[in-house]
């Protein structure tokens, strides 16, 4: 196979403009062409013997147990895999390097790529091997004398740069080489409607934080523009590929993000780094209130509501539940009487394991009750010939004990438990008494169950200290049905054994207890949809981590038990401002190993909207980590009136035949082609090629506002313009 079969529709697999005829010289791209046609050649069979590979794992017997699941992670494997390879064509690879001693160069790639004879043709970029190609500096060239980096548009190479580490490398290189950075290049390029896959432009200090450990929790701090949902959408898949920990046996990872419009923007680059197993979403998604819950209207709720006290609250709620009680009872059966004091109900109430939800714990403590009785059963009536499975199941019957049972130890709903904090003052003072009398009472409300925002973690933390209120009626409906499917099994072996002529061999086997329960279809009986966003999780990582409250963060310590966190934020850009350190913070909210690393290189905002932008935050946040910006788009700031809006997009858009640009601040303006409308507090961890604001001052006074200016100017990266009213 030539260099002519690596695009059916060009000779080669470089696409480069006219004024770039220059790096079109075979001497600078020929070695590349034979590469590209080798890993073209190299995919087209990776995927024939994955498919056929995926067919025979299909075919193959669902088998039961150990041996079904083997199956089934065998085919979610190759299927990812497959998936992954089909994604993409030759843009698999992001570049290679040639090592200060090597005369080849070792080719990176989104994932690992080899041969049919075992040659090595892309190395995984998140390989060791592969750390070079992103941490290289002139300071620190690691060993390279050069990096090449390729810029792939629909499938072809439009650009390509060179950079010479050594100073006898330069020959033969100099039309590949470019006065800027690839990634400042990249990123100054057009805006797409999902985010532009910026794998092979990392810079060396990003590399650094994404190939940190996952040990502790590592906040990435870093103003508008550094790149830090870059780094931790990258830093995700390298986890997954580099830590043996995070792995889907060990839990996975989730990736939290601030709003919709954020995931469904970031949706298309995890599985374009390898990496699909990963759970996104955004806190309200942990609940399913959460779709529907409006923010909290009055602002003093919202701030008592956000304390991780009041979460704490929700223990000592439940604990009320499970407390046994204080007087004993005489129960019934067909035999005798026997007498259940308070020590007995304290005794069984006491074997309800710590760490077990206080709904799944229900069905344990009542064995145990039920235990202890039919002990006291045989002490009080002397009959070897009474079964104790009879004495249990009247026990069982019993419908006075099993109703105070009940009530000692209810089956509780999280929504009816929170609801009661918000409808019953005494309750509220009962379990969380620190707060004042007046707090007790602004706290109250006449709908206890309609839920805001501000209520979402402690009905979280209600979920999961309670349980599964239908956990106990499934496993005994499951009961049921095992028991119908075992009866159904055992009238099949009778009919079996019934055919058996010398009833001799191995047809009485079937009698046994053991095989006829393993010929029970487990797989058929009724069980619970599994709630995927519930963990624990190995790893999570937050982004726009700014704006959470200590009570939001408890939702997320709740998800991951090994504490192991990427915390990605901006102090300057939280709305409800952020005077601490991130140490103080998150020690506060229970994380005891804080590493801090900082980015303060803007990539993305022209300097000419970052001039603007400054004063807004600094007259609020003289402290602000302001980035400094390193590029310049030659584009003034544009002021005028609203009423110029149509005028300015039309013109825009004629001129731009690519892009995205947005209109933040006009409720009444409507999404069109290429152009959104948001609020400012849904553009966080977004850009646009154009932003224009409406009425800037409109979005409020102090902190609030002033964070909701400098982030909706911050979020373009060519041009700014500012609209208001009544300007001339």
């Amino acid at each position: 196979m030539g260099a002519a079969d690596v695009n059916p529709l060009t000779t080669s697999a470089f696409d480069l403009p006219s004024n770039l005829d220059a790096k079109a010289d075979p001497a600078l791209i020929a070695g590349d062409e034979q590469h590209f046609a080798a890993i073209a050649t190299s995919l087209e069979q990776s995927i024939a013997d994955l498919s056929e590979r995926l067919d025979e794992a299909r075919r193959a017997p669902g088998g039961s147990g150990q041996e079904a699941l083997d199956r089934d992670l065998e085919v979610h494997r190759l299927t990812a895999r497959l998936r992954a390879l089909r994604r993409f064509g030759l843009d698999l690879c992001l570049g290679h390097m040639v090592g200060a001693d090597d005369a080849e160069p070792l080719y990176v790639g989104r994932l690992g790529l080899t041969d049919t004879e075992g040659r090595r043709l892309l190395i995984d970029w998140r390989s060791p091997a592969a750390e070079p190609f992103f941490g290289a500096t002139h300071a620190n060239p690691m060993g390279l004398a050069s990096r090449r980096r390729y810029r792939w548009t629909r499938g072809r190479i439009t650009d390509y740069w060179d950079e010479i580490f050594t100073e006898d490398g330069f020959e033969g290189h100099a039309a590949a080489l470019d006065d800027q950075s690839a990634f400042i290049a990249s990123l100054g390029s057009n805006r797409s409607p999902r985010m532009r896959d910026v794998l092979g432009t990392i810079q060396a200090d990003q590399d650094a934080i994404i190939r940190a450990g996952s040990r502790g929790a590592l906040v990435v701090d870093g103003g508008p523009g550094t790149g830090k949902t870059v780094v931790a959408l990258h830093r995700t898949a390298y986890l997954l590929y580099s830590d043996p920990r995070l792995g889907d046996r060990r839990g996975g990872v989730l990736f939290v993000g601030p709003h919709q419009p954020y995931l469904a923007y970031v949706s298309d680059v995890l599985p374009s780094l390898g990496e699909e197993g990963v759970q996104t979403c955004t806190l309200r998604d942990l609940l399913p209130e959460g779709a529907s819950a409006p923010d909290e209207a009055d602002p003093e709720v919202a701030v008592l509501k956000s304390s991780g006290d009041l979460v704490k609250a929700i223990e000592p709620a439940v604990r009320l539940y499970e407390e046994a009680p204080t007087k004993g009872m005489t129960v019934e059966t067909h035999w005798a009487d026997v007498w259940l004091s308070a020590a007995d109900w304290a005794e069984a109430f006491g074997s309800a394991d710590a760490t077990t939800p206080h709904n799944e714990a229900r069905d344990p403590v009542w064995d145990e009750l039920l235990t202890i009785l039919l002990d006291k059963h045989e002490e009080a009536y002397e009959d070897d010939d009474l079964s104790p499975e009879l004495v249990r199941k009247s026990l069982q019957q019993n419908e006075e004990l099993a109703d105070a049972f009940g009530k000692a130890w209810p089956l509780i709903e999280p929504t009816d438990l929170v609801g009661d904090l918000w409808s019953v003052p005494a309750y509220l003072r009962m379990c969380a008494p620190w707060l004042s009398p007046d707090e007790v009472k602004k706290l109250q409300r006449a709908d206890p169950q309609a839920w805001t925002a501000s209520d979402l973690p402690l009905l979280d933390a209600a979920r999961q200290r309670l349980g599964d209120p239908e956990a106990s009626r499934r496993k005994r409906r499951q009961a049921a049905a095992a028991a119908v499917e075992r009866e159904r099994m055992a009238a099949v072996i009778d009919h079996i054994i019934e055919a058996d002529d010398d009833n001799e061999g191995w047809i009485p086997m079937l009698r046994g207890k053991d095989l006829q329960e393993s010929l029970v279809d487990t797989t058929a009986l009724p069980a619970a949809d599994p709630d995927l966003l519930a963990g624990p999780f190995a790893h999570i990582v937050v982004d726009e981590a700014q704006e959470l409250t200590d009570a939001e963060w408890q939702m997320l310590l709740l998800r991951c038990p090994s504490r192991s966190f990427t915390i990605v934020g901006d102090r300057a850009q939280a709305r409800h401002g952020f005077t601490e350190t991130w140490q103080e913070r998150l020690e506060r909210v229970g994380l005891d190993r804080v590493n801090l690393a900082s980015l303060t290189i803007n990539y993305r905002t022209p300097e000419e909207v970052m001039t603007e932008a400054e004063p807004v935050i600094r007259a609020v946040l003289p402290d602000a980590n302001v980035p400094t910006s390193i590029r310049a788009s030659g584009v003034p700031v544009v002021q005028g009136p609203v009423t110029d809006l149509q005028a300015i997009l039309d013109t825009w858009l004629a001129e731009h035949a690519e892009g995205i640009a947005c209109v933040i601040g006009d409720p009444a303006f409507e999404d069109g082609p290429r152009v959104r409308s948001l609020t400012p507090e849904l553009t966080k961890g977004l850009e646009f090629d154009l932003v224009v604001l409406i009425d800037p001052d409109s979005f409020g006074d102090g902190i609030e506002g002033a964070v909701d200016r400098y982030v909706a100017m911050t979020r373009a990266t060519q041009q700014l313009v500012v609209l208001t009213p009544g300007r001339d």
